[in-house]
């Protein structure tokens, strides 16, 4: 079964701000989507925005990161003042703001910047969290020798279903309460945010990057939901977004326990991209070479992709750090295993939700190959340019995408 929204024109939208550098205009639309659940103004991300050079990461990392400073000193004095709800505003958005300032820094993850602005970006969020009328509640999830961070959003002390929601490449458990978490819990569902290893969380934390096995990750995660208050065991869902379109597939294949998934946008291969606008022969030559690991022709072509493309060179910059990965060719190598191949996919059993966004920047054409290879119940749910909903994981377009898939997620679950 498949389901779309109107018919899309074959156009590509307007780049207002940044119109040389899809990039930055695509880490734009993701912060006016921000507004829509209060993590960013509109007015305050156009006057910043308006202040930033096109392709200049320093420019990104000072205007964002001042802007951030200022609120957050703002809402320090708010509190004191006891306007908590002007607090807690001013805390999410300077969270917001913290962290896209440091999006682009990750050629040196060890860069004081990068550190100092994630860490004032949670220290920002758990101020707001613990703000809202029914507190969001800071968790640590055993893993292994570690633990993940996340946030419990309750709705209230009721038994009721929970969504398990993260993010993929470049997320965060905290970017979740404006990009999932809280239209969740506007509809009844109790809620569970987390970072895995590879993301923000255990990443500037530890160093721990990604695994291509995330039932590895999800299983203690469902262990620990388990054992939240309200949580009723036979309603558990499960989002992935973005490069969680593979993760939570992949898990959910294994970890049967998932009563429902939603892939937003959904990824069968996830290196495939890299590599679709190659010729046959050539895509062929670098996936045999980069089979045996590193390749220094591959890095030859890649360091090219990465001076034309903002899109490549921002992507494989932050891949290297999150993948663990010493050169560009590398991070590719490692990122072949991140595949559905194989019979994974035919493996999900619960229903299945996979998104599809026309204009996505990053995998398109990945959402319909995961499709084709369900053997569950399923649906395919594109979202088009013509409604404003054509960017990667619907960016800008949150209220819209929030409800048609929670929807389905109501319907699945026979809320």
């Amino acid at each position: 079964m498949t389901e779309s929204s109107q018919s899309s024109e074959t156009y590509s939208p307007t780049q207002f701000l940044f119109p040389t550098d899809a990039q930055f205009w695509f880490e734009t639309v993701r912060m006016f989507g921000a507004d829509e659940y209060g993590a960013a103004s509109f007015g305050e991300v156009l006057a910043t925005s308006a202040r930033i050079r096109a392709g200049d990461y320093e420019s990104w990392y000072e205007q964002w990161n001042g802007i951030a400073d200022r609120i957050a000193l703002e809402a320090d004095g708010q509190l004191r003042r006891s306007h908590r709800v002007s607090a807690r505003d001013s805390y999410l958005r300077a969270c917001s703001y913290y962290r896209s300032s440091e999006f682009f820094l990750h050629a040196n993850p060890k860069d004081p910047r990068v550190i100092r602005a994630y860490e004032c970006s949670v220290a920002c969020y758990k101020a707001a969290a613990a703000l809202y009328e029914v507190p969001i509640e800071p968790v640590e999830i055993p893993y292994e020798k570690t633990t993940l961070p996340g946030y419990f959003h309750r709705v209230d002390s009721k038994i009721r279903p929970l969504l398990i929601l993260h993010t993929g490449f470049d997320g965060s458990a905290e970017e979740k309460h404006w990009s999932g978490a809280r239209a969740a819990v506007e509809r009844g569902y109790h809620v569970l945010c987390f970072d895995g290893p590879g993301q923000s969380g255990p990443l500037h934390r530890e160093g721990l990057t990604f695994r291509p096995d995330w039932e590895k990750v999800l299983t203690p995660v469902v262990d620990f939901v388990l054992g939240l208050p309200g949580v009723d065991p036979k309603r558990i869902a499960l989002r992935g977004d973005s490069m969680g379109g593979y993760l939570a597939p992949r898990a959910a294949a294994f970890e049967h326990r998932i009563a429902a998934l939603i892939a937003n946008d959904g990824v069968y291969d996830y290196a495939a991209p890299y590599f679709a606008g190659l010729p046959e022969a050539q895509r062929n030559a670098a996936l045999g070479a980069l089979k045996s690991g590193a390749s220094s022709r591959v890095d030859e072509v890649l360091q090219i992709a990465m001076e034309k493309s903002p899109v490549a060179r921002w992507s494989i910059t932050h891949g290297m750090w999150c993948f663990g990965a010493s050169s560009p060719s590398e991070y590719l190598h490692k990122a072949l295993a991140f595949t559905l191949d194989g019979g994974i996919a035919e493996r999900i059993r619960c229903p299945t939700l996979v998104c599809d966004a026309e204009g996505d920047l990053f995998f398109k054409g990945q959402p319909e190959q995961l499709y084709q290879h369900l053997t569950c119940d399923k649906m395919l749910m594109s979202f088009s340019i013509h409604d404003g909903a054509g960017a990667h994981c619907e960016a800008g377009a949150g209220r819209f995408s929030n409800a048609r898939m929670y929807d389905w997620l109501d319907e699945t679950l026979g809320l």
